[in-house]
């Protein structure tokens, strides 16, 4: 069943403790579209200026991502990223910011993303996610990331989303900051309260905790000892689990947790190296070997 993602678009700048990068292909749709193509197909929407690479758009569209909705706009630039992660590999600093183009976004999908029957928000503002449901009336999952930006500046738009989509995906410190409540299992059931049927909350290296109404439960992280660049493994985790999604048709709360563990898988390979890189050397053989070791590891 094919998947919508509406999102970012970026040309990113890294720097680790050991190297640099700099201008490769970035944005919260593109990793979250890559990693879900290993499962369904994949319906992007987006914004580019004239300075994108076009072996950018041939990359995705080698997964069979539709790129019918990435809008390139005359006389824009790019939307671009530059940040620097500290020794632990786990804080990190946002030097620059450049919206260029995603400043302006305002999505106007094809017919044929209008038909969307899973649709995923990657972060972006509440007011354009919005705009997108009302878009996608025929969809039967719809899941929204957001980040502290959006919760200090458009919170009362913030919360109309949550009461209109059916899951929504934060890390620690947003679901702390929505709720007012440092205990990140309280904090998980109070935002499923804010409307959405699942919650989950991203750990980083310490996995992802899963809040239904059914389930309340954590999956550890993929123990991966090479971790290269960790931009983007947020975004390839929701991939993976809406790829499975969308893939498998199972929205039970065993096919949820079997989404949340190939999410946490696909977000494993994607730290192992910068941008795209190591997710272009796996294929769904891969995923399934170590989602396969991934589950020995969580029996006892």
């Amino acid at each position: 069943m094919p998947l919508l993602v509406v999102g970012s678009v970026a040309l990113d700048s890294v720097e680790t403790p050991s190297e640099r990068r700099d201008d490769v292909l970035g944005g919260s749709a593109v990793y979250f579209s890559y990693a879900a193509s290993y499962f369904a197909p994949v319906q992007l929407v987006g914004a580019v200026g004239d300075d994108w690479p076009a072996e950018h758009t041939a990359l995705l569209r080698s997964r069979q991502i539709d790129t019918a909705g990435l809008e390139v706009v005359a006389g824009a630039k790019t939307f671009r990223w530059r940040g620097k992660y500290l020794p632990n590999m786990n804080d990190r600093e946002t030097l620059e910011v450049h919206l260029n183009v995603f400043g302006d976004f305002d999505p106007k999908l094809p017919a044929t993303s209008r038909q969307a029957r899973y649709v995923f928000l990657a972060n972006g503002s509440p007011r354009l996610q919005l705009g997108v449901l009302e878009q996608t009336p025929q969809a039967v999952l719809r899941v929204a990331d957001t980040m502290d930006l959006w919760i200090n500046i458009q919170r009362d738009e913030l919360l109309a989303l949550l009461r209109r989509i059916d899951g929504v995906v934060l890390n620690d410190s947003e679901a702390r900051l929505l709720t007012g409540d440092e205990n990140l299992v309280r904090a998980g059931h109070r935002v499923r309260e804010l409307g959405p049927k699942f919650v989950v909350i991203k750990k980083g290296e310490h996995g992802a905790m899963f809040f239904g109404p059914d389930d309340t439960y954590v999956l550890p992280a993929y123990p991966t000892p090479n971790v290269v660049d960790p931009t983007g493994a947020g975004d390839t985790f929701a991939g993976g689990m809406m790829g499975y999604l969308a893939e498998s048709g199972d929205l039970s709360p065993a096919g949820l947790k079997t989404a949340l563990a190939y999410g946490t898988v696909a977000a494993s390979f994607c730290v192992e190296d910068f941008s795209l890189e190591r997710l272009k050397r796996i294929d769904r053989d891969d995923l399934n070997r170590r989602v396969d070791e991934y589950r020995r590891m969580l029996s006892f």
